[in-house]
């Protein structure tokens, strides 16, 4: 019988690390969907998603309607970080530092620089935080025909994922 090949460690490990940053990558992915989709339902106007520029991307860019403690619309910035368990940074909380927040509002100011007609506008940086757990393969088909409402705390089946929207923090830092 003749051997059977084998895969060099550092080649199955890489194939490993690829997976792993799939699957990060879906769930950041589904969680802006899914934190989309919530803003919406709150009467915001979704004006981008996955916005990029040199300084980095903005998840979810939203127009926040006239209330009446505002009398005039506001531009919210919003920050999703999805953690698939229990994770050490308090679901993605402690990732959003200091760099990370001036990375945000430099990349606010280009939106802002790219879309001239909100540029006068009031902004704010909102932080979300989204928990994922991977659903068995016998549970993703029913979650793969999406969700109709989305409330905090209350999970959400998006095939592969469960997801929770934990916190919504409304003003999470001040601009730079």
């Amino acid at each position: 019988m003749p051997p059977s090949p084998s895969v060099p460690p550092d080649r199955s490990q890489s194939r490993a690390a690829a997976s792993s940053r799939k699957q990060a990558a879906l769930l950041g992915q589904l969680a802006e969907q899914v934190v989309a989709q919530w803003l919406t339902q709150q009467g915001m106007t979704i004006l981008a998603q996955r916005w990029h520029c040199r300084w980095g991307e903005l998840d979810v860019v939203a127009l926040h309607p006239p209330t009446l403690a505002n009398a005039s619309s506001s531009l919210v910035f919003v920050e999703v970080k999805a953690r698939s368990d229990r994770s050490w940074d308090q679901s993605g909380l402690l990732a959003v530092t200091p760099q990370k927040q001036i990375k945000l509002w430099r990349a606010a100011s280009m939106f802002l620089a790219e879309h001239p007609d909100y540029a006068d506008l009031p902004c704010r940086f909102d932080v979300a935080l989204v928990q994922g757990q991977r659903l068995p393969q016998t549970q993703q088909a029913d979650a793969a025909k999406g969700v109709d409402l989305i409330r905090l705390n209350q999970p959400v089946a998006i095939a592969p994922y469960r997801l929770i929207l934990q916190h919504y923090l409304v003003a999470a830092f001040e601009p730079a």
